[in-house]
């Protein structure tokens, strides 16, 4: 009798994953060209649920592939130019070996290539699909651009990196897309919002590039990961400048002209300025038009009312963002970064200049007297004119975060300026501790607050007259009711531990109610929860330590100042009376 009964394996995890050795010998390739295929596609290895089933019983920890990606890879014809490139090097090493040339050049001449534009299109159906997955693609993109000539990274990708952030910088700008901006030890933050999504990218600082001793990174990966991106980031790129009713390509003078390019790539120094110079130029649009505005339609959302309000208020928020250097010119001294700077100005609707002896693009000199803000990194300097300001660079991040022009004389050059916060970071994180600067930049009224501690000590005496004058009222009213014969009914008030109470229990019945496999995860959450609360609550106890500290050394200065101003009225009185007695004896002699 045959058993229908199923081999061991042959269903479930058993049959769903498999191993990447057994991937390879399935494809037929080697694991280089499996590592590029894998990438460019978008397969990643998965973890399973139960890892001896998944392996087959096998021990140890294998990389594990699902079988329904290894089988979509089957069908994927990038195999067969891999296959093409294999013999293509296996032909022009062996034409080398035996040193016919002839033959070498006619394969070089005729070399496979490799299109990925299909890819592009099967991954991201839309352009907002294409949006939404921008942020590792434009942060490997902006750090390519930076790369000298190294081993495993082609010229032509770093070059093609340049060009290609450029693009989208300038796209960024037309568009008044600019949201936020930090300074890390990383780089330079932004966060952009095109259709509806918010892409966050990263542009590392420019700093000479020191090759690492050991090999650390798998550059070799990382280009590989850039020959997707560069397709994919061309293609967007097209897109928005259509949108934006923009010639596409644009024309930059170093990348136009290949023989001048490569001279100036030489020196770094020259292609960066180069490449500010392109930032400060406008571009040239197809058709003149104006700026779409969102507007929200004035429906009866009932319960919903607050959310419109939000929305609306938001809105708002972002029309004056895109209008916030209007009418501002900036100039930029030579110890400023002037690639970000010149970025976000322009942004946001500034005009942007520099030392045109130093470097190229500068559109007005020093001595215009129509410049606003002159931006500066130095303590002090010789020269000054009284029709600007002379600002320290965060004043430009900070009115960026804060959506308004800030006041300047906490940036002035010299000063010590105030904490630069990461507008990233979320506003209602829960049990966590949150410094008054940064409540600052989220609600006006804790600057009121801040105020209003300080002048604590003059509302203490008003205090203590409306605490007397409270005493009286109620003196007054308790003897008109002795007279009365009528008492006023009272309000019976629900007290409030008994509602504390029943809130307590509905929580208990509510934990009780979770499942045993949560249980664990539900108690580990709540241990997180009472140490983010009393980390919260030792730092701000240390602020408030600090702040009374301050309030104290600057009461003492204070007290010295007026001291100091009574000694020196002292001496010039005790000196007039000294000089008057000279003169009065002089008159009587």
């Amino acid at each position: 009798m045959v058993s229908n009964r199923k081999k061991k394996y042959s269903t479930g995890e058993g049959a769903q994953f498999i191993s990447r050795k057994a991937a390879l010998k399935k494809l037929q390739l080697s694991l280089n060209d499996f590592r590029r295929l894998c990438i460019i596609k978008g397969i990643y290895p998965r973890e399973p649920r139960n890892r001896k089933r998944a392996q087959k019983g096998v021990p140890g920890i294998k990389m594990l592939y699902h079988i329904k990606d290894i089988q979509f890879l089957m069908h994927e014809p990038i195999i067969w130019k891999l296959r093409e490139y294999k013999i293509f090097n296996r032909k022009v090493g062996r034409a080398k070996a035996v040193k016919d040339f002839k033959a070498m050049r006619r394969y070089l001449e005729n070399h496979p290539t490799l299109k990925l534009d299909h890819i592009v299109k099967e991954r991201y159906p839309s352009f907002i699909d294409a949006l939404r997955d921008l942020d590792d693609c434009l942060t490997l993109c902006f750090l390519f651009s930076t790369f000298p000539s190294l081993p495993h990274i082609p010229r032509s990708q770093s070059d093609l990196c340049r060009r290609l952030t450029m693009e989208f910088l300038h796209a960024i700008i037309e568009a008044k897309a600019l949201r936020k901006v930090f300074i890390s030890i990383k780089g330079y933050y932004y966060q952009a919002e095109i259709k509806g999504q918010t892409i966050t990218w990263i542009v590392p600082h420019h700093f000479s590039f020191e090759p690492q001793s050991k090999a650390e990174v798998d550059f070799k990966i990382m280009s590989t990961f850039v020959e997707f991106y560069t397709i994919m980031l061309g293609f967007v790129n097209f897109r928005l400048y259509h949108t934006l009713n923009l010639f596409y390509p644009p024309k930059f003078a170093i990348m136009d002209n290949p023989n001048e390019g490569e001279k100036a790539l030489a020196d770094e120094n020259i292609f960066v300025a180069e490449r500010v110079a392109a930032l400060n130029i406008p571009l040239s649009k197809t058709v003149l038009g104006g700026e779409e505005e969102t507007e929200i339609d004035n429906f009866d959302m009932g319960e919903n009312a607050e959310a419109t309000e939000e929305a609306r208020k938001e809105i708002e928020s972002i029309k004056v963002l895109k209008t916030l250097f209007n009418g501002m010119k900036f100039y930029l001294n030579r110890e400023v970064p002037r690639e970000p700077l010149v970025f976000i100005i322009r942004c946001f609707g500034g005009e942007v200049s520099w030392d045109k002896s130093l470097f190229i693009g500068a559109t007005f000199a020093e001595t215009d007297e129509s410049i606003t803000h002159q931006i500066v990194d130095r303590p002090s300097m010789e020269k000054k004119y009284i029709s600007r300001y002379y600002i320290q660079p965060q004043w430009i991040f900070d009115c960026v975060n804060t959506r308004n022009l800030l006041p300047v004389s906490k940036y002035f050059m010299g000063e010590i300026l105030p904490p630069h916060l990461s507008p990233f970071v979320d506003k209602e994180r829960d049990e966590s501790y949150v410094p008054p600067e940064e409540r600052a930049l989220y609600d006006q009224d804790a600057v009121e607050q801040m105020h209003k501690e300080e002048s604590e000590d003059e509302s203490d005496n008003v205090e203590d007259l409306n605490e007397e004058t409270e005493v009286d009222v109620k003196m007054l009213e308790d003897n008109n009711k002795l007279k009365l014969g009528v008492k006023a009914g009272e309000i019976e008030k629900e007290a409030p531990w008994v509602k504390k109470r029943e809130e307590r229990q509905e929580y208990k019945l509510r934990e009780k109610m979770i499942k045993k496999k949560h249980r664990n995860l539900y108690k580990s959450m709540m241990n997180a929860k009472r140490e983010r609360g009393k980390e919260a609550w030792l730092l701000n106890k240390k602020r408030k330590l600090h702040d009374q500290k301050e309030k104290v050394k600057n009461k003492s200065k204070k007290k010295l100042t007026i001291k100091q101003i009574i000694i020196q009225l002292f001496f010039i009185y005790l000196f007039q009376s000294l000089v008057s007695i000279f003169f009065i004896r002089n008159n009587q002699i």
